[in-house]
């Protein structure tokens, strides 16, 4: 009968959850959600709960030391200007520091970071009391702080190996993202002087970006239907010329295909900074371009390639074409060669000329296999910061405006943040950039066959 009792113990364990803790655990657990590791200590895991000690005791420290007077100034981001005070002994002007609201954003955010991880070892201190306690009322081994090390390596190694890159992600990525979107919502400028000291504004940079009256909102639309028009022109044609190639390239009746793949692939060799800026200066209005078209007599003055508006979004466009078309042609190649040849040859069969056999067969294959490849694709070339800023400059650019007209948002981005230091107006062109990418690639990934049919499909 006890041992019937044991193993139903054993199939069946207490959740061991932070709910289950802090409505059934006794006394000495409870005790433990204000002296952390103390239910540990009271069930002789004597190193566990010294450490769960000593980590609140750190953190109670911190907080008494630094941390809540980071968190106090958080609300105002600072209210102190620096003074200039005159030194009668010395004879000049000694400047006093005032708060500096930059400083004080980012350590406030730290320690809410900080308070975040604090809290999740808190619940799982607790956890850990309210096992402790079970495996000790069920009569079963307490294990040692030798034995969970040993689990680390064993059963919990998942924990172990997870937890450098947790710290790295929150370190290196969350706090950044959310330092950048705090920015977003505050007077954080060149404007008006906000360099030092600014002040939280809610919602008004959205408002004047979004807004179709305000300067800044008329070149926020105006940018982003150009970077739309490009990113869908610089995605869909490189793939379809990309695709084409490649066909060419794979029918049967081509010669030397590692020759012809060689010399399209040849420009991915070169840096594509190298060959942007190249072509900037050859593009340019006494640049080889034009001077060999003078020099034949089929020009009479240079092309304006950057210097107007058609010419230069015509240019940025094919040039990405030159750059771009190459690693499209490597990513098609081996699923061209992967397609079914009995599907080509039932085609012929039933009298389908090469034009049908595209748009039924290849296309509808290719598109299948290389969705997630064409939402990637277009996602960067939102973000094409080097094509943009390496050739054109966002040239050609209005006088008394920020962005040209063949900038992308990135890049107006750039010039917003480290031209013109409207760090708040960057950060909402960061956020939006950021949502808009967010929606196109959710949706459309959610509407194609690679997400819903691909059972059918096959």
């Amino acid at each position: 009968m006890e041992k019937l009792k044991k193993k139903k113990v054993n199939d069946f364990p207490t959740p061991y959850t932070f709910t289950n803790a802090v409505k059934k655990g006794d006394i000495i657990t409870k005790l433990s959600m204000l002296i952390m590791g103390a239910g540990n200590i009271a069930h002789q895991q004597i190193i566990k709960g010294l450490i769960f000690l000593g980590i609140e005791i750190s953190y109670i420290y911190f907080m008494i030391k630094a941390g809540w007077n980071c968190i106090a100034l958080l609300p105002s981001l600072g209210t102190v200007e620096q003074q200039e005070i005159w030194n009668e002994k010395k004879g000049i002007y000694e400047y006093v520091a005032g708060d500096n609201s930059l400083l004080i954003l980012l350590y406030g955010i730290l320690v809410l970071g900080i308070t975040l991880v604090f809290v999740l070892v808190w619940r799982a201190a607790l956890k850990s009391a309210y096992k402790a306690e079970c495996l000790s009322k069920e009569g079963r081994y307490v294990p040692k702080f030798k034995d969970d090390i040993k689990d680390l390596f064993n059963t919990n190694l998942h924990k172990l190996l997870m937890t450098p890159p947790f710290i790295g992600i929150m370190a290196f990525t969350i706090l950044p993202l959310v330092f950048m979107i705090s920015m977003a919502f505050t007077s954080y400028s060149k404007i008006g002087e906000h360099l030092v000291l600014f002040d939280w504004v809610g919602l008004e940079n959205f408002k004047e970006v979004l807004s179709f009256s305000s300067t800044t909102g008329k070149t926020f639309w105006s940018v982003l239907g150009w970077t739309v028009i490009w990113a869908i022109l610089a995605t869909g044609l490189n793939y379809i010329l990309g695709m084409i190639l490649g066909i060419v390239i794979n029918r049967k009746g081509t010669r030397c295909k590692g020759f012809w793949r060689f010399c399209f692939v040849l420009s991915i060799a070169v840096p594509q900074f190298v060959s942007l800026l190249i072509m900037r200066t050859m593009l340019q209005p006494e640049g080889a371009v034009n001077v060999l078209l003078k020099n034949l007599g089929l020009i009479d003055t240079s092309l304006p390639f950057f210097t107007n508006v058609t010419w230069a979004r015509a240019t940025v466009i094919i040039i990405n074409l030159w750059v771009g078309i190459p690693y499209t042609l490597l990513q098609v190649t081996g699923i061209l060669q992967n397609i079914p040849a009995e599907l080509y040859e039932a085609a012929k069969v039933d009298g389908a000329n090469a034009f049908v056999t595209f748009f039924k067969i290849t296309l509808p294959y290719m598109l299948f296999v290389t969705t997630p490849y064409l939402i990637t694709q277009f996602t960067g070339n939102v973000n094409n910061f080097n094509v943009i800023f390496l050739l054109s400059g966002g040239a050609p650019t209005p006088v008394e405006r920020t962005a040209g007209k063949t900038d992308l948002l990135v890049t107006w981005l750039y010039k917003l943040t480290i031209d013109k230091q409207y760090f708040n107006v960057g950060a909402v062109i960061g956020i939006l950039t950021f949502i808009f990418l967010a929606i196109i690639a959710l949706v459309t990934y959610h509407n194609t066959g690679s997400y819903k049919n691909e059972e059918e499909f096959q």
